[in-house]
């Protein structure tokens, strides 16, 4: 068995709550947020000492990204489990679940963000909710940045109706 890489233990501590966020953003779901996260950070750890001293969260992100692309390929498409099902979940095991007052908002935003397909919501959360530069972005998605311009234009889009049709009285306020 290989020893631990020097420094993986200390990123994985002080990391490893943004990269759960993003993860339960890209997955709507804290257990495969947590399954995600896991992998990543599993497939990461044999190449910790060639990537340690560059941006070992741009490679994790770009793992989760990856997998979390594949698993959605490979999804099983007979069980479709219920949204409020989901919600209720999330409700009791949210990232930073202490802001009760906060919750309903994430919540919301969680809601619309699943309504997006799965590039447009990993551009989305990349972008605005990790405020990744567009090229930082085409880096971890291996893609141009013109594809990162109008998947975000377009995720955006789609996540304003989504809230709209949702939560109607709040965008009428705003």
């Amino acid at each position: 068995m290989r020893t631990e890489p020097s420094g993986f233990r200390e990123f994985v501590v002080a990391r490893s709550p943004a990269l759960l966020r993003t993860a339960w953003m890209l997955t709507g779901d804290q257990a495969a947020a947590e399954d995600l996260l896991q992998t990543a950070l599993a497939r990461t750890w044999p190449h910790w000492a060639r990537i340690a001293d560059g941006q070992p969260d741009a490679y994790v992100r770009k793992v989760m990204v990856r997998v979390n692309a594949n698993w959605r390929a490979r999804r099983w498409n007979q069980e479709t489990p219920t949204p409020d099902a989901d919600l209720h979940h999330q409700r009791h095991h949210t990232p930073d679940e202490n802001d009760p007052a906060r919750l309903d908002d994430r919540l919301i935003v969680l809601k619309a963000l699943m309504t997006l397909p799965v590039r447009q919501r990993q551009v989305v959360v990349l972008r605005f909710f990790d405020d990744l530069s567009v090229d930082a972005v085409a880096d971890v998605m291996g893609c141009s940045t013109g594809t990162v311009k109008s998947q975000s234009a377009k995720g955006l889009t789609k996540l304003r109706q989504a809230l709209e049709a949702t939560e109607p009285d709040r965008t009428s306020t705003r």
